[in-house]
């Protein structure tokens, strides 16, 4: 692989990306980029969403962590929490999306005002603001790290022209067509992924010398062919995981603007909730190509005596860029540029949305849509004001784009442990209180006192910070390891050896629940009763 083919490929991806841009981003409004006009297809829509849900973390992490005996998702166990995924995605079709298609939002954190009042509003949108720049900056993170370690490293590139780089590229693509845009240059990007991942999946069983009905016995003799664990104090056990992956696809899926923005801009809910079923069949079935995948890459070093990486996420890109054909790492690197640009793309536009219509007050300009019943002088107005919500939106989404850089670069320098598990970490700590908001505001009839609900909320993440986060409370606080590790053993003595893995999230939302009970009272008027 050398520097002029993967510029060449990373140019060539990109050109292709700008000229759907430019085909989806003729003549669009406000509309368009935030919700896409309620007009995008929903088979489109399904498909797309895979690679924003899969992104590069999934691309690399989970081959890699398959066989990392010491992490929560080791051999197949990480199935646990996909087939939680699915009981998280029929919540999601059946109680929230018929809320938002009536409620007619642009960004999904309204109905907390309706609900509650708008100090709880704007707390739900921080909330989503922080969980989803710190859950898109690891993503892209991780691709872009490989690039850098693998091949830009040699060439001398600083790591924050990297990132620079890449994020200006998907900042030129999305800018304009925002939503419109994405639902057709991530349907383009999931396919290329997918298809990086089989194709080196072929390879690898042929390299083995393995049928399709000799890959599970192999891995399985091999030790790495475990889906269910039965052990209750482990952060392993099965019922752990499902339940956690019930709550990380509602809150990651359902209360996210990012993920909900897209099913939000097709025509109906009926197309939505078909969207959401595709999706969530797809999703698990694609999921075990991927742990497949790293089972049988371990499988191949094993055979050819290569030494393993520093960390697992880099065993599927030291393989393809390293040992295995000329053509699979250029397979890999295209599959890789697809996970970068699928993770961010999307991710930058919510973040833009959010800000845009929950933290500045802003939204469309629906007079536009009725342009004959207007006069003139309404007509002109609507126009400016369209004009000044695009400007700032440029803005916005601009300067997300700056903070993601950032914050990329300070995670070049820090971060450790593999992604998929630092992902899911800290959407428990920052998705918990919605979680807590949603669940007390759909299956109660309780009014809260609003201005008390940042109090609870910022309570119950510090509570679980003490209790299960000393990962990354440890660092910050200049703890040595070993403080860390006494910490944590300190814990998980009083729980009676009780470890706490990624069922946090649910803690969290259940002790933000519990504390909007306690400052609440027994009725309530609201024009949107829950359900």
């Amino acid at each position: 692989m050398t520097p002029a083919l993967i510029g060449s490929l990373v140019l060539g991806y990109f050109l292709l990306l700008l000229l759907v841009a430019r085909i989806t981003g003729r003549n669009t409004n406000n509309s368009d980029y935030f919700i896409g006009g309620h007009r995008s297809p929903w088979p489109l829509v399904a498909f797309g969403m895979i690679g924003a849900s899969l992104s590069g973390v999934t691309f690399i992490s989970v081959p890699g962590v398959v066989g990392n005996l010491q992490s929560p998702n080791q051999q197949f166990s990480y199935m646990q929490l996909v087939l939680g995924y699915l009981l998280g995605y029929a919540l999601i079709a059946t109680v929230l999306m018929p809320l938002y298609y009536r409620m007619r939002l642009t960004s999904i954190y309204s109905y907390l005002d309706e609900r509650f009042g708008p100090a709880s509003y704007r707390t739900g949108a921080w909330f989503f603001l922080l969980s989803r720049t710190l859950g898109s900056t690891f993503r892209i993170f991780l691709v872009t790290v490989v690039f850098q370690w693998f091949m830009l490293d040699d060439m001398g590139v600083p790591y924050w022209l990297t990132i620079a780089l890449t994020l200006t590229l998907i900042w030129i693509y999305t800018y304009q067509g925002g939503i419109r845009t994405i639902v057709y240059t991530d349907t383009l990007q999931t396919s290329f992924m997918l298809g990086a991942v089989i194709f080196t999946l072929y390879y690898v069983s042929q390299s083995l010398g393995l049928g399709l009905g000799d890959i599970y016995p192999a891995i399985s003799s091999a030790g790495l062919g475990q889906f269910i664990f039965s052990d209750p104090a482990s952060d392993t056990f099965f019922g752990k995981q499902f339940l956690a992956g019930a709550a990380i696809a509602t809150v990651m899926t359902g209360l996210d603007q990012d993920m909900m923005q897209k099913n939000n801009s097709c025509p109906n809910i009926r197309d939505a909730q078909k969207n959401m079923a595709v999706f969530s069949i797809i999703l698990v079935l694609v999921n075990v190509l991927f742990v497949t995948l790293g089972a049988l890459l371990y499988l191949f070093i094993a055979q050819e005596g290569i030494a393993l990486p520093s960390k697992t996420d880099f065993l599927y890109p030291m393989l393809a860029l390293k040992h295995f054909p000329l053509l699979f790492g250029v397979v890999f690197v295209i599959g890789l540029i697809a996970a970068a640009f699928s993770s961010a793309d999307s991710a930058i536009t919510a973040l833009t949305t959010s800000f845009c219509v929950d933290i500045l007050g802003l939204d469309v300009a629906p007079e536009l849509r009725h342009q004959e019943q207007l006069s003139q002088e309404h007509l002109q107005a609507a126009a400016e004001r369209e004009t000044h919500i695009r400007k700032t939106r440029y803005i916005i989404h601009g300067a997300f784009s700056l903070l993601i850089l950032f914050l990329c670069y300070a995670f070049y320098t820090w971060s450790s442990g593999d992604v998929l598990g630092n992902i899911f970490q800290a959407a428990g700590f920052t998705y918990g209180p919605l979680l807590g908001l949603y669940g007390f505001g759909l299956f109660s009839k309780r009014a809260v006192r609003d201005r008390l609900t940042p109090v609870v909320c910022v309570t119950s993440v510090l509570i679980c910070l003490f209790v299960a986060g000393q990962n990354i409370v440890g660092p910050l606080l200049g703890m040595s390891p070993d403080s860390i590790t006494a910490w944590k053993d300190g814990v998980s003595n009083a729980l009676n050896g009780y470890q706490i893995g990624f069922e946090i999230l649910i803690y969290n939302g259940l002790l933000t629940a519990a504390g909007l009970w306690l400052i609440s009272k027994p009725t309530r008027a609201t024009p949107h009763p829950p359900l």
